[in-house]
C-alpha cells in the first residue's frame, strides 16, 4: 500500500514539474481535486517552453519504462487523444535510458548457461536501442559469423510493472466512480488493454515463435521481410535474431532522398495488412513506427521490414467473413446489411432491434461519404461502427480491439508516406476477391475435405444419435401435450372461480341496495 501511494506521489510530482494540469479536462475531475491541482501545478516549470505534448512525453520518460510503454500504446488511440499529443507520444520509441551492459551480459550468460565468448564474437556492451521492456545489443555468431541482435529483458521488470499497473487501475477506478466523462472514455478498459499487452511482451519465447510464424507466411514475399530467429538461443528473457538494416519508416526525408516509390510503399502497407488478416489470419498488432523499417536498396521496389512480434492478433473464420462483409456493405452504403451482420456474428445480442441499429449506423456513417474516397479513413469507419455497436451492448472482443488499433497504425503510416493514398482502391478489390474465393466451389470442397475426419468419426454413431434424438423428441411432445392438458384444466377451473366470484359480488351489491 505504501508503495502505491509513493508511486502516486512520484506521478503527481512529475506532472507538476512538467506543468500538465491542462491534460485533465475540468469536467473529468471532482471539485475537491481542482484546488489541489491548482496549488500543485504552479510550483514548477521544468519544461515551460515546450508544448503540452512534449511536456507529457518528458514526464512519462521521467516516470520510467512502464509509463513510456503506456505512452507508446496511447500514441495509436486516435479515438482518445488529440493530434498534438499523439504526435509527441509517437516519438517515445526507443528513447528509454539503458541499463548497464555488464548486467545485460550477466543476464544472457545465466539464461544460456554459458559465457558470452562461447557463443558470440564482438558483443557490444553499449546497446543499439533501449526500449521500455528490453534493450538490444549487437554481436556476431561464433559458429557462422552472422550479425545478430540479442534482446534482453530489463532486470526485475515484472514487480515494477505490477506496481505501476495497480496504480493505473486505482486512478482509473476512482475517476470512473467520480465522473461520467471518465466512464465514457472507458479508462479501466484502456488500463486492462495495456496490462494484457505489456505482459505478453515479457515472454520472449512467445515472441520468437510469433516471429518464426510470421516469417514463414511472408518467406517468398517482395512486400515484407521478417528477420530470422535463432530459436535454439532464445529463452524467456533472451531473444537472438538476425540483425537487419533499413531506414526507419519515420525518416520520410531520407526515403524521399533515396528516391523511394512512396505511393507503392503506402499501397504495399495496406496489402500487407489485409494479407495478414484475411489470408493468414495472423497479424502483427504492434506496428508502431519504431517496429517498421524500409529496405530501399531497390527504391523502385521497396520492401517493408517488420520487427518485434510480441503482440500478434488472430481472428476466427466467422470474424474474418463478417469483417470483410462489413467493409463491402459500408462501401455500398448498405446499413441494413451491416446491422444484420453484427447480429448474425454475435457481436451484439440477437434480440437487438435491426432497424434501430441500422438507423444509428446510418446517422454516424453517412456524413463520411461527403468526403472523397481518398479522404475516407478505414480506421475511422471501423471505430465508428464499433462505437455504435457498443451502444447496443456489443461484447468487447480483444481480437477486434487489436485489429482496430492496428488499422489506425497502418493507415496513419500509409497516409504519412503518401497523403493521397486511396485505401478503397487498394483494399476493395482485395476484399471482394477474398470473399469470392471463400464462396467458390473449390474452397467449399476444400473445407469439406478438411472436415472429413470429423465426419468419419461422427457417421458411425449417426443412426444411434438420430434414434436418441427421435426418442427425446417424442418424450418432449408427450410432455408438451400433458402440459397443454393441465393448462386447459387450469383455465376451465379459473373461469368457474371467476364466475363464482362475480356472482358473489353481484349478490353483495344487490343486498346493499335493498
Amino acid at each position: 500500500m505504501l508503495m502505491k501511494y509513493w508511486r502516486l506521489y512520484q506521478i503527481m510530482a512529475a506532472f507538476r514539474a512538467f506543468q500538465l494540469a491542462e491534460l485533465f479536462p475540468k469536467s473529468i475531475l471532482p471539485n475537491r481535486f481542482k484546488f489541489v491541482l491548482f496549488m500543485m501545478f504552479w510550483v514548477s516549470k521544468k519544461a515551460k517552453h515546450c508544448n503540452r505534448g512534449e511536456r507529457l512525453k518528458l514526464a512519462l520518460q521521467e516516470l520510467g519504462p512502464i509509463w513510456v510503454k503506456l505512452g507508446q500504446m496511447l500514441s495509436t488511440r486516435q479515438d482518445l487523444l488529440p493530434d498534438d499529443l499523439l504526435i509527441s507520444l509517437s516519438q517515445l520509441q526507443d528513447q528509454v535510458k539503458p541499463f548497464d551492459g555488464e548486467q545485460a551480459k550477466h543476464i544472457i550468460e545465466q539464461a544460456l548457461s554459458t559465457s558470452i565468448e562461447t557463443l558470440f564474437d564482438d558483443f557490444q556492451f553499449t546497446p543499439l536501442a533501449s526500449a521500455s521492456i528490453a534493450q538490444v545489443h549487437s554481436a556476431k555468431l561464433k559458429s557462422s559469423g552472422a550479425a545478430v541482435i540479442i534482446k534482453v529483458l530489463r532486470p526485475n521488470i515484472q514487480p515494477l510493472i505490477k506496481a505501476d499497473i495497480a496504480v493505473m487501475y486505482w486512478c482509473a477506478e476512482r475517476l470512473v466512480k467520480m465522473n461520467y466523462d471518465a466512464r465514457r472514455l472507458r479508462l479501466t478498459e484502456v488500463v486492462s488493454d495495456y496490462e494484457k499487452t505489456i505482459f505478453k511482451e515479457l515472454n520472449l519465447l512467445q515472441e520468437a515463435e510469433n516471429t518464426k510464424r510470421l516469417r514463414n507466411n511472408f518467406i517468398k514475399s517482395d512486400m515484407l521481410y521478417i528477420p530470422y530467429v535463432y530459436r535454439e538461443l532464445c529463452r524467456a528473457n533472451v531473444l537472438v535474431e538476425e540483425r537487419i538494416s533499413g531506414i526507419s519508416i519515420n525518416n520520410i526525408a531520407e526515403l524521399k532522398e533515396r528516391g523511394v516509390n512512396l505511393k507503392l510503399l503506402a499501397e504495399r502497407g495496406v496489402d500487407i495488412f489485409f494479407t495478414q488478416i484475411f489470408r493468414d489470419n495472423f497479424f502483427h498488432a504492434d506496428m508502431h513506427p519504431g517496429n517498421v523499417f524500409i529496405n530501399a536498396s531497390d527504391p523502385i521496389n521497396p520492401t517493408y521490414i517488420g520487427i518485434d512480434c510480441a503482440i500478434m492478433g488472430e481472428l476466427s473464420k466467422e470474424d474474418q467473413y463478417f469483417l470483410a462483409q462489413n467493409f463491402i456493405a459500408f462501401f455500398n452504403r448498405d446499413y441494413q446489411k451491416i446491422a444484420e451482420l453484427y447480429i448474425e456474428s454475435g457481436w451484439v445480442p440477437e434480440d437487438t432491434n435491426v432497424f434501430a441499429l441500422e438507423t444509428a449506423m446510418r446517422e454516424v456513417c453517412d456524413p463520411i461519404f461527403a468526403k472523397s474516397l481518398g479522404e475516407i479513413s478505414f480506421a475511422q469507419i471501423l471505430y465508428n461502427l464499433f462505437n455504435v455497436a457498443r451502444q447496443f451492448n456489443m461484447v468487447i472482443q480483444p481480437q477486434l480491439v487489436l485489429l482496430e488499433k492496428t488499422l489506425f497504425y497502418i493507415e496513419g503510416l500509409g497516409r504519412r508516406l503518401y497523403p493521397q493514398l486511396d485505401l478503397w482502391s487498394t483494399a476493395k478489390p482485395f476484399l471482394e476477391a477474398w470473399y469470392q474465393e471463400q464462396m467458390s466451389p473449390l474452397h467449399i470442397a476444400k473445407n469439406m475435405m478438411h472436415a472429413l475426419p470429423q465426419w468419419q468419426d461422427l457417421l458411425p454413431d449417426l443412426p444411434k444419435k438420430l434414434k436418441q434424438f427421435e426418442k427425446s423428441n417424442r418424450q418432449l411432445i408427450l410432455q408438451l401435450n400433458e402440459l397443454n392438458l393441465q393448462l386447459s384444466r387450469t383455465k376451465k377451473w379459473l373461469i368457474k372461480l371467476w364466475s363464482v366470484v362475480l356472482c358473489i359480488v353481484v349478490l353483495s351489491t344487490l343486498i346493499n341496495l335493498f
